[in-house]
């Protein structure tokens, strides 16, 4: 009897999740239901899968709004007619114009017009007047053909409490006091689900009103497949058949034999055939069709690409060069990614660079066509301390008691009636959907028209994008091609085009030549000396504390350690023996006899995720098709899922059955449970370790281009500040940004490194490029005057060169120029196109007195302008003397001991203990550029926090594991700097005149 119901997923007004819907609908006596969200169509298919276990037949509409004004809903009365109504919604989602009110004339779907829109006017056979419970008293005066009238009563909350929770929702989304919420933008109190016999008795006198209502209901029918053997919804076919895909993709193989494997042997042959065989039965033929064609288009564009994820465990991605790693070098484990027991297609993660990203995505769409291609959503929720700060908000709490709130730091009986109504209403609202948000790089190409399963919305990245997400896109037979972006690959293009141009003699030695990387020793070095910041994925300070750890220069060390890295590893305390068993080769003999025969590679520890599926199917016998389920379900995929409940019995009865130990099964599970959400496939792992080799090669013959590409990549896991301190440290000469040299980017002359205007904060885009084209076409600036003759610029942009010192080469100190700016620029800005004068007329030159500046006021400037020092160093500014110091490279000697040091901090990692108490990480570099490792415990870290950037004096114990020095710390203060001098009233002593 309810043909407008509404989810949580009419965002910001419904408040009842599509589970909770079908449960108060059976409790309520609803056999049938039908989910009509406001211009959305983000909670049907999950809708429809959950009614499965309800005794509610499943119908789907949509809710046509502008804003809260409801036009008319819309019934599907099939899957056709679901795709009219996506369509239709579709169109004025992607325009942003208005919904017109006369729906259009829907071939296979009804539609219902509110009583308070109805005018008379002449309606068609799908087209009802809806009537709610609190209409029909009024029907009895008022004039309107009845036979086409139909029960609307409107479904949002389940509650007066839902009934709050919807009018805070709606304060939130019009940015307003609940005070001064308009009615106009509410839905009404009595927009409830009532008993279906309460609602028959309010509707009794108008028997017609009830027959249109069921047999609008009785007519409907929605289907989809959800069922474990349900086909893929891909696109079926690449080419003509799928006859001429499998010749194509034969074709292709044989041709990528010749490049990957000149000299095959017939291990290579009998792998390629069994791949080929899974392949053609499983349907998946389209898929690497699919991946082969837009990776070719990317190599004829000069893209850069890395493939991974579990498809680097395929022989036939390896021929196609979706990949780089050679699946029967690492003996990868191809059932990781396809098997006659996993149903869903094999999963590609490919990262391309993020200034190509756009453009290879638009190949897709362009290819394939925009109504069976769209991307992928995710749902952006209400995250309970951003919840509070909108509760406060709409309650008109000030911002300090709010602050309070969100914090955590208050006692309940302390809280006032307005503040415990905030916690209460945020921890209701919490986890409701907040709005739509683009999936990191999930597209989807759909054999049939995208609307046939979701309505899309057109974001600001011109992408369509799905109204649900990866997860229900699975559920229906919807699988991802993942396009990704990095800024490592970005940095690798980049550096092969700066040593062109300031080495452009030299030989380099090409890119995808990894099998040359793995016997290079400086690299090599590298790796055993974890000397490689601004390398990709081996930067980090866990990562270079691991690496320093186990001392492995080789490439399947480094492929363990990425997959080591990962947190679940850590957690369970497999990192820490793998690295024992890894320096003390005795110590492998502790693993049990059948992991250790599983995993030789790795000492018998779990490392990567097929281990989780070797482990499941070998040590506790799962079917393969189970332990792939254990798998997925572990990485939170379906974790709650009573399959997965059942499979985890499974293996603990099976491990009983071998009679295995019950404590060596409860440890086994333990690893698998600690990590399998968290660890990588070795293909993936193995995808990762290649790119850190291109990186390494360059950091090892480059280290300069290699930084300038960082730079202008905007870096990787530190801040930029660090990737100039690095070159710096391999010799480079570093300047400030200069009108003759720099240009947009940072670039690099030789071994001097002119950092680019980009860098300089506030400095417009516009500006800053036309300097430089400037230049370049007209030959470089003479002097202030010629720059201010020839560059079209505001006051205010100049001060901000000045201040960054760019007019240097005029000989000019900045307070002189500063002086003289005002003189002759106007305040009103300059138009960014202007006529240069035929005769120009010289510019007067004032004599000014001598105006002197300090040193010191350039590293002031160049912190709030480049955001960290760039003509010196960060001690050199301190208040107070330095004493009692002990450097990096001198802890070894004070090991034990408690010692004083100082650092310039450079990045902090938060983590909890088991207790759930807060403790910290801590990166410096102390005074000879050498990076400081700290430990800070909860009782250190309440007492001492980390207050910003600077250098700290930092007091603690020298602690050591596998020859990694750290400070175990227990007293850290940040030092203060001295007075600034460009608004102090006494000036420094170290004073210089123009």
């Amino acid at each position: 009897m309810y043909l407008n119901t509404h989810s949580c997923y009419s965002m910001r007004y419904g408040t009842i999740k599509p589970e909770l819907l079908l449960q108060l609908a059976e409790a309520k006596g609803v056999k049938s239901l039908v989910l009509t969200d406001i211009n959305s169509t983000s909670a049907c298919l999950e809708f429809v899968r959950l009614s499965e276990k309800y005794e509610v037949k499943p119908i789907l509409g949509i809710d046509f709004r502008n804003g809260v004004d409801q036009l008319f809903v819309a019934i599907a009365k099939n899957n056709d007619g679901f795709q009219e109504i996506n369509t239709y919604l579709s169109h004025y989602l992607h325009s942003k114009e208005e919904i017109p009110p006369q729906a259009p004339d829907f071939k296979n779907a009804y539609i219902i017009y509110p009583l308070s829109k109805y005018a008379g006017q002449r309606l068609k056979s799908h087209e009802f007047i809806g009537v709610d419970i609190k209409e029909v008293q009024r029907l009895k005066f008022k004039k309107g053909p009845k036979e086409k009238m139909v029960i609307q009563q409107p479904v949002s909350f389940q509650s007066k409490r839902g009934f709050n929770a919807h009018r805070l929702l709606r304060a939130i989304d019009n940015n307003t006091l609940l005070s001064t919420l308009p009615r106009s933008e509410e839905g009404k109190v009595h927009h409830m689900m009532h008993e279906v016999s309460e609602l028959l008795e309010v509707y009794q006198d108008f028997p017609d009103i009830i027959a249109n209502t069921e047999q609008i209901l009785d007519s409907c029918e929605i289907h989809f497949d959800f069922s474990e053997d349900r086909p893929h919804q891909n696109i079926k076919t690449f080419g003509n058949s799928p006859e001429q895909d499998y010749d194509l993709l034969c074709k292709l193989c044989k041709k990528g034999l010749e490049y990957r494997y000149p000299n095959a042997n017939q291990k290579i042959y009998d792998r390629l055939e069994k791949e080929l065989y899974i392949i053609k039965e499983m349907g998946f033929i389209s898929y690497f069709l699919v991946c082969w064609d837009l990776l070719r288009y990317a190599r004829d564009q000069g893209y850069y690409y890395v493939g991974r994820g579990s498809g680097a465990n395929s022989i036939v991605a390896y021929l196609l060069r979706i990949t780089d790693v050679d699946p029967v070098e690492l003996d990868l484990y191809f059932e990781r990614f396809i098997n006659l027991f996993r149903k869903n297609p094999p999963d590609f993660d490919i990262d391309f660079s993020w200034k190509d990203r756009d453009d290879v995505t638009r190949y897709l769409f362009d290819k394939y066509k925009y109504d069976h291609v769209t991307l992928l959503a995710t749902y952006s929720t209400f995250q309970y301390r951003a919840t509070i700060r909108e509760m406060g908000k709409v309650f008109g709490l000030p911002k300090h008691e709010i602050d309070v709130l969100a914090s955590g730091n208050y006692q309940l009986h302390n809280l006032d009636k307005i503040s415990t109504l905030v916690l209460k209403y945020a921890a209701f609202i919490k986890g409701l959907p907040n709005h739509l948000s683009i999936h990191a790089g999930g597209i989807l190409i759909s054999e049939k028209p995208i609307h046939y399963f979701t309505a899309t919305s057109l974001p600001p990245k011109d992408f369509p994008i799905t109204h649900f997400d990866m997860h229900i896109a699975e559920d229906v037979g919807l699988y991802k091609f993942d396009i990704l972006s990095q800024r490592g690959l970005g940095k690798i293009k980049e550096t092969l085009e700066v040593i062109s141009y300031n080495k452009p003699n030299d030989s380099v030695v090409d890119i995808h030549n990894i099998s040359y990387f793995k016997q290079d020793e400086r690299i090599k070095e590298l790796l055993r000396e974890a000397k490689a910041i601004g390398c990709f994925y081996v930067e980090s300070p866990a990562m270079r504390m691991l690496l320093k750890k186990l001392r492995a220069d080789d490439y399947l060390g480094l492929v363990a350690a990425s997959s080591i890295i990962r947190p679940g590893v850590a957690k369970s305390g497999m990192m820490r023996e793998y690295i024992l068993r890894f320096r003390m080769p005795e110590r492998r003999n502790d693993a049990h006899p059948v992991l250790q025969d599983l995993m030789p590679e790795t000492f018998g520890i779990m490392v990567y995720q097929e281990d989780v599926i070797k482990v499941a199917h070998y040590f506790a016998g799962l079917t393969l098709g189970e332990a792939d389920m254990l798998r997925r379900g572990m990485s939170g995929k379906f974790r709650s899922r009573e399959e997965f409940q059942k499979v985890k019995q499974k293996f603990f009865d099976n491990c009983n059955e071998k009679g295995y130990k019950p404590e060596l099964t409860a440890d086994v599970w333990r690893q698998i449970e600690s990590f399998a959400g968290y660890a990588f496939a070795k293909g993936h792992s193995a995808s990762y370790a290649v790119e850190s080799y291109q990186s390494l090669y360059l950091k090892a013959y480059y280290p300069l281009e290699y930084m300038v590409a960082t730079i202008n990549n905007y870096g990787g896991f530190y801040r930029t500040e660090l990737y100039v301190h690095e070159a710096r440290m391999h010799g480079a000469e570093i300047h400030l940004p200069c009108i003759n040299k720099s240009d947009y980017y940072t670039k690099i002359f030789g071994n001097e490194i002119f950092i680019g205007f980009h860098l300089i904060d506030s400095l417009e885009t516009n500006v800053a490029q036309y300097v430089v084209e400037e230049r370049m076409e007209n030959g470089q600036y003479k002097d202030f005057d010629d720059f201010l003759d020839r560059v079209p610029i505001g006051i205010e942009q100049i001060v901000l060169l000045v201040r960054a010192n760019a007019f240097r080469f005029t000989g000019k100190n900045k307070r002189e120029l500063l002086w003289e700016t005002h003189f002759k620029v106007k305040k009103e800005k300059k138009a960014t196109h202007f006529v240069l004068d035929l005769f120009k007329v010289r510019r007067k030159n004032y004599k000014l007195p001598a105006l002197e500046y300090s040193d010191v006021e350039d590293l002031f400037d160049e912190m709030e302008l480049i955001g960290f020092p760039l003509s010196n160093n960060p001690f050199s500014i301190l208040r107070d003397e330095i004493t009692n110091e002990v450097r990096v490279e001198e802890l070894p000697r004070y090991l034990g001991k408690r010692v004083c040091c100082y650092g310039y901090l450079v990045t902090t990692k938060n983590t909890s203990t088991s207790k759930g108490e807060r403790m910290h990480f801590g990166t410096f570099l102390d005074r000879d550029g050498a990076f400081l490792d700290t430990v800070h415990f909860p009782d250190v870290a309440k007492k001492y926090a980390f207050r910003g950037k600077g250098v700290y004096q930092i007091w603690g114990k020298v602690m050591e594991e596998f020859d990694c020095y750290n400070i175990e710390v227990d007293q850290m203060y940040r030092m203060a700097y001295i007075e600034d001098p460009r608004y102090s009233e006494v000036k420094t002593a170290n004073k210089r005149a123009s």
